[in-house]
């Protein structure tokens, strides 16, 4: 008898198409259990690839002394950014900012993995809408720390949109979001050199941080990317 190795746990629409939550046991690691995402039949995100989103706030923190932070995490995801932003007891508060409707709804269905642990945090809130529309609005809360991991990467958008969040003008309203010594951080899945360009015309320090992986179908290295700027 075959055993079902994949198991779907939502598949719906979407403003940016045709989103699936699903959950699987590797065949190469039988006992392990991932859960991945995928939009539009493309792989989109997956729990047994987290490093880089958790070294996106982990790195953040070590960047920032302080104390009482309060931090905005643009895209829920899998929760692993939030998470590692929460693991510090130097975070006061931290907000999630998602587009997608459909994923806040699995966070409160527990279907993702890190769900129960998020909830029993005080800490967190979690709300649905446009963190780059959330950026380029007037300046209402500061933030020490905002951790951005929406896109692939600046070049390639989910959904296709030209949000300006990326350029000179968009770092620049982004900024202003940012309490004095804040840190803003991006994440992406490529370099992007017009971006690192973009983040010196505007923050007077900058850091560039790579993290590899070996990708589990392909056998072969990937590295994520990661952004930096504060000052």
């Amino acid at each position: 008898m075959t055993r079902l190795n994949l198991e779907i746990l939502a598949n719906e629409m979407s403003p940016l198409g045709l989103l699936c939550l699903r959950r699987r046991e590797l065949l190469s690691n039988p006992g392990t259990i991932v859960t991945e995402v995928t939009l539009n039949h493309e792989f989109l995100m997956s729990s047994l690839y987290s490093d880089s989103e958790r070294a996106l706030a982990r790195i953040a923190l070590e960047m920032h002394d302080g104390k009482e932070l309060n931090v905005l995490v643009g895209g829920l995801g899998l929760g692993y950014t939030a998470s590692e932003a929460l693991s510090s007891d130097r975070v006061a508060k931290a907000e999630v900012v998602d587009l997608l409707p459909e994923v806040i709804d699995w966070f409160v269905r527990g279907l993702i993995p890190l769900s129960d642990s998020l909830k029993e945090d005080s800490r967190l809130l979690i709300s649905q809408g446009d963190v780059f529309q959330r950026l380029a609005d007037p300046v209402g809360k500061l933030f020490d720390l905002i951790l951005i991991d929406v896109d692939h990467s600046p070049e390639e958008r989910l959904g296709g949109e030209s949000h300006s969040f990326y350029s000179i003008p968009g770092l620049r309203a982004a900024r202003q979001h940012l309490a004095e010594g804040g840190i803003l951080a991006v994440w992406s899945y490529a370099e992007n050199s017009d971006f690192v360009d973009a983040l010196h015309a505007v923050f007077d320090h900058v850091r560039v941080e790579s993290v590899s992986y070996d990708h589990e179908n392909t056998d072969q290295k990937h590295t994520d990317w990661l952004f930096f700027a504060h000052g």
